[in-house]
């Protein structure tokens, strides 16, 4: 029995199988490529500092399929909390973290 089949069909079935199921799987994004979300406009309905928690009436958010309305929001850093009030027009961006919407980045909006 001659092995240089075996080996001849092993190889060139890993050549037209290998690339055909690297094909099929989907690869992320590089980050680079991947557009930014545009921020979401709102407005500061209630600081919590000691929960690290800020209510927002906001417009539509995109990425979390959800529509315009006023909700608490965890922050992903406390200091983004730092000078906020009640009234404040902001920017922001939030994404779901660890099972709760949270804002990861906020941009007070200055008056005009």
């Amino acid at each position: 029995m001659h092995k240089t089949p075996v080996l001849f069909l092993a190889v060139a079935l890993g050549l037209v199988v290998g690339p055909a199921a690297a094909q099929g799987t989907p690869r992320p994004p590089a980050a680079a490529s991947m557009p930014a979300m545009p921020l979401v406009q709102g407005e500061v309905r209630k600081v919590d500092v000691a929960k690290g928690l800020v209510v927002l009436r906001h417009g539509d958010i995109p990425n979390l399929a959800m529509p315009p309305m006023t909700m608490g929001f965890d922050v992903a850093d406390p200091r983004m909390l730092d000078g906020l009030k009640v009234g404040d027009k902001v920017s922001f961006q939030a994404e779901m973290v660890k099972g709760k919407a949270t804002v990861i980045e906020l941009k007070r909006e200055t008056a005009r």
